[in-house]
């Protein structure tokens, strides 16, 4: 596959995002959520919400609904418990992720689980199609991946132990030393998003510090290289 350029790199800054502050809850968003709106980042593919929250020690969100999405959380730091009406409770810790579909509809919980501030990204994505049966996966990173650069953790038939979601998603953890690169190879008529969670990276080039986001529809082999310790997730879309 050819090499691709900066010049198809879209960047979506970390302080254009939208905020929300309740005291308890400090969130940014990527897309348009709750009550921030804007018509130019309403998501991407079957992307639609990428949300960086911060949760007071002991707080957190009570039992609501959700129906026909797939919902997952990425702890950063701290712990985030979980518990659903499909009979699921787990507490999730650092570098693991929970997905949620939530089909014809699941009511569930996140708090705090831990004294200091859960820092973790909540990301939803539109299911391939709407009343699914709901379920639940996971995925924890095992010894082998600790020197991984990019681990599938997220597809829609499970291989190399992934979380499965019900659509044509593939979702990796990007996890590199400062001059550590690693490279993607993204199929014609598909979407790439990278959202950087820590540290900074260059994508094609393009410098993204944590927070930022950056999406391409090119075709190609896309090099991702770290300018310091970084970690990232890289969504490759339908």
């Amino acid at each position: 596959m050819k090499t691709t350029t900066s010049h198809s790199i879209h960047v979506r800054r970390s302080d254009e995002r939208g905020r929300a502050d309740f005291g308890w809850l400090k969130s940014r968003h990527t897309f348009s959520f709750g009550e921030y709106y804007d018509p130019k980042f309403m998501g991407f593919r079957s992307l639609r919400v990428i949300n960086e929250d911060r949760v007071s020690g002991g707080e957190g969100f009570p039992t609501h609904p959700h129906r026909d999405m797939e919902i997952f959380s990425y702890v950063l730091d701290g712990a985030l418990a979980h518990r659903d009406s499909m009979g699921n409770q787990r507490v999730l810790e650092p570098g693991q992720i929970q997905l949620m579909s939530a089909g014809r509809g699941v009511t569930h919980s996140e708090y705090n689980a831990s004294e200091k501030d859960t820092h973790f990204l909540q990301i939803w994505i539109q299911p391939r199609e709407r009343g699914l049966v709901p379920g639940y996966t996971e995925w924890h990173p095992q010894p082998a991946h600790a020197d991984a650069g990019k681990v599938l953790v997220i597809s829609p038939d499970g291989r190399d132990g992934s979380a499965v979601i019900h659509q044509d998603a593939d979702v990796f953890r990007v996890r590199l030393a400062g001059g550590q690169a690693v490279e993607h190879a993204l199929g014609e008529g598909r979407g790439l998003w990278l959202q950087v969670m820590r540290g900074s990276v260059t994508l094609d080039g393009t410098t993204l510090s944590a927070g930022d986001g950056a999406q391409t529809e090119a075709a190609g082999v896309h090099r991702i290289v770290a300018q310091g310790d970084a970690e990232a997730l890289l969504f490759d879309l339908a």
